[in-house]
Order: structure tokens, then C-alpha cells, then sequence
């Protein structure tokens, strides 16, 4: 028999909720914490903002995934602290001692130069932020159907992506299908001809992580649906009505969604000297943070950092999945007296949606885009959600989008006001 050991897992993301799956039934005393009691599905937080689905589609209980696991428990708490040099975390509710602490705590949106400015901007990496996205777009179309200025509804109605990752042309893929399907039928009044929406890339082309073949792809695809592609464009400044190009003329908008990347969440206790660019946390070929016996990091927030990787692996919901599934191997290897085993993650692939029937597929070997794309994209994401309900409500929304493009835009439960 071995003592029972606790592993304490901080976020309930991909990496963190796996890790805790995989640990079921191990000699091992699990506690996962995160300030949220349910699980986000990240990938599908566009579609919350567009109204194609509903939160609940994409969110799912915490404590419901962990039911009829016995050693696994959770709390809902914020990590103010962690206390390395005792072994515990100081919390919202308290003190809690680990033996091995595993941060999985993800990431949250890098403002780079814009932090000053983050108030007047939309971002989307959480159910709430979503649902701003979504009460904001609807308060200004209701306020476009009052005024008689051009000047004005054109910055009511006009909306800006900034960053041509699968996040921003998601967004714009599904905000050109509404404008072009949906609103004309809701906002007679509005003329959405004039309508514009941009997407400004700095780099010379999107999707920067995929491949040449789907970066042409999701620009021909987005240029489709009358979304203006501005690539080597860079935003200089913003102050809640125009946003500043470099070299080019000012585009006038209220609404502008933040999408240009991401940075790691290090909660506070840690040294400065394991701080990675972007704001992750260094960590070895095993996901142990450097300089720390009993301290491991894994997904977003976390970075190996050697010759083959140089920055770090993709910030993707695989990697963390095949880390928490990797380090819990380890973990019950250490606890039997074995020697754990280096994390090598394989690589299976990537995608993004622009649209009904438009997709793009990067496989290792092989890449496709199209109809046969969109329905691979739809197959692999309601499979990853958590919980029967959600990928049935899910598939339903989406069969019932098929078929006739609608969607309810019309609540505004909860409204938005931008922090100007």
C-alpha cells in the first residue's frame, strides 16, 4: 500500500479536467479548483456571441463530470497565492495543502499596447465575455433604428475584428451570415448594405499557425460573405468610435472585437525568474516547473522551451488534453517509485470554421477545405463536448441553422456597458 497523496489542480479547463479524469481511481486524494463551476468550451464561445448557440450548449456543471468518481472532489474558489515554500494555496475559502500542485490555469487576452484601452474593447475568452459581445451588438442596432445620422449608425452598425486567428475569422464568418441572412429580417429599417465588416491582420496572411493552402482558403471564403481582409495592417489606436490604421484611412466603429492573442494566467506566489515570454511558465520536458520539486504546469499557461520549440507548444485545447492525460501517468508512475516519461505531444491536426459549409482542415498529412471540411469541423467538436445533453442540444441548434439560417437574436437579457 502506498499513503495517499493530494493532487491539487488549479482550473477547470481542457488540461485540468482531464488530468483529474485520468487520475480516477488512483491512490491519489484529487482536488480541482476554479473560480467557475462549470467547464467552458472555448472553441464555441463565437457562436454564443452570434446567437447560434446558448450558453448552456457550451458550459457544462464541474461537479456533474466528477459524480461517480469517489477520490476526486471540487471547490469553487479563487487562488490568491501559492505558498511553494509550504505546500499550499491560499484561497477564497481558505488554505489548502497539496502534495503535488498542478497549475492548469490557462489563458487570457494579451492586449499588447492596447492594455490602456482594453475597457472600450470586446474580448472573447469567457461565457460572460460572449454574452457582451452578443447585448452589445443588439443595443446598437436598436439605437441604429432611432437615429437619423449616418455618421452614427455607420459606427453603430459597422464592426471591427482585430487578428486573423480561428478566433477572429470565426467570428467573422459568423457575423457576415447574420448580416447577410439574419438582421434584415429583424431590423427592416436598418439598410445593411452599408454595413461594413473588417478584419485586420499584421501578418501577411490568417491563420498563421495552419497552413498556406487554408490561410488562402479562409480569406477567399470570408471575402465571400463581404468581409473586408486586411492583412500587414496594423491598429494603432482606438478611442470608441475610430480605429486607427497605420498607413491607411481611420475605420469607424463602436464595436471592436479583440481577438490578436492570448498570454498565459500565472496565478501570484511564483518566481519571476520561470516566467516565459507571454506570460507562461517555464517548464521541463516532464511539466514540472523549473526550479520547483512538486509544482507541474500544463496547457496554455504553461511552456517547454528548447531548440525544437522555441516558444513554447500551441496554446490548444490538445496539447493541454494530452498533457493532463500525460502528467497523470506520471504522477501514478512517481507514486509506484517509477521513472516518469518525457511529454511528446503529437501533433493530429487543425481547424476552423468560416462559415455554413465552409471549413478548413490541417491533418499531418493531408489538408482540405469545403463542405467535406465544415462537416469534419462540426463531427470533431460535438464529440468534445462535455455532457449528452449539450452535444444533443447542440446538434439540434446547429440542424435547425442549417436548414434555415435563423437564429434568436432578439434578447437583451443583460445589458452591456463598455468601461470607457
Amino acid at each position: 500500500m502506498y499513503a495517499r497523496k493530494r493532487v491539487v489542480i488549479i482550473g477547470g479547463g481542457f488540461g485540468g479536467i482531464q488530468l483529474a479524469k485520468s487520475l480516477k481511481n488512483s491512490e491519489f486524494d484529487v482536488l480541482l479548483i476554479d473560480k467557475n463551476n462549470f467547464h467552458t468550451f472555448q472553441p464555441l464561445l463565437y457562436q454564443v456571441a452570434t446567437s447560434g448557440l446558448e450558453p448552456g450548449s457550451i458550459a457544462y456543471p464541474i461537479r456533474r463530470v466528477f459524480r461517480k468518481i469517489s477520490n476526486v472532489k471540487f471547490r469553487m474558489a479563487e487562488v490568491k497565492n501559492i505558498l511553494t515554500d509550504q505546500s499550499k494555496i491560499e484561497t477564497s475559502v481558505g488554505l489548502i495543502h497539496y502534495d503535488y500542485l498542478v497549475i492548469a490555469t490557462g489563458s487570457s487576452t494579451n492586449y499588447f499596447n492596447f492594455d490602456s484601452k482594453k475597457g472600450k474593447l470586446l474580448s472573447l475568452k469567457s461565457v460572460v465575455e460572449a454574452l457582451d459581445i452578443r447585448s452589445f451588438i443588439m443595443e446598437n442596432l436598436e439605437k441604429a433604428m432611432l437615429t437619423r445620422s449616418i455618421t452614427e449608425q455607420q459606427e453603430l452598425i459597422n464592426v471591427a475584428i482585430v487578428g486573423g486567428g480561428p478566433a477572429g475569422i470565426e467570428m467573422a464568418g459568423a457575423l457576415a451570415e447574420m448580416k447577410k441572412w439574419v438582421l434584415p429580417k429583424d431590423y427592416p429599417d436598418i439598410d445593411f448594405t452599408q454595413m461594413q465588416i473588417h478584419l485586420f491582420e499584421a501578418s501577411d496572411r490568417l491563420l498563421g499557425a495552419m497552413s498556406p493552402l487554408a490561410s488562402k482558403a479562409a480569406k477567399k471564403h470570408l471575402e465571400k460573405l463581404d468581409v473586408v481582409v486586411e492583412l500587414n495592417t496594423m491598429v494603432e489606436d482606438y478611442d470608441g468610435a475610430r480605429l486607427k490604421i497605420k498607413g491607411k484611412e481611420d475605420f469607424i466603429s463602436e464595436t471592436v472585437i479583440w481577438t490578436a492573442g492570448v498570454k498565459g494566467n500565472i496565478p501570484h506566489g511564483l518566481s519571476e525568474e520561470i516566467v516565459a515570454p507571454g506570460n507562461r511558465i517555464k517548464v521541463d520536458d516532464f511539466n514540472k516547473v523549473l526550479g520547483y520539486d512538486n509544482v507541474y504546469a500544463i496547457g496554455d499557461v504553461s511552456a517547454n522551451i528548447n531548440d525544437e520549440t522555441p516558444r513554447g507548444l500551441p496554446m490548444l485545447a490538445p496539447v493541454s488534453m494530452q498533457q493532463g492525460l500525460h502528467l497523470a501517468k506520471n504522477l501514478m508512475a512517481i507514486q509506484k517509485g517509477k521513472n516518469p516519461k518525457k511529454f511528446e505531444y503529437k501533433d493530429k491536426g487543425s481547424m476552423a470554421t468560416i462559415g455554413r459549409k465552409k471549413a478548413v482542415v490541417d491533418l499531418p498529412s493531408i489538408s482540405f477545405q469545403g463542405t467535406f471540411a465544415w462537416f469534419v469541423w462540426m463531427l470533431i467538436h460535438l464529440l468534445s463536448l462535455v455532457g449528452f445533453r449539450n452535444k444533443l442540444v447542440t446538434l439540434v441548434d446547429w440542424i435547425q441553422n442549417y436548414f434555415n439560417y435563423d437564429r434568436p437574436l432578439g434578447l437583451i437579457i443583460r445589458r452591456y456597458k463598455r468601461k470607457d
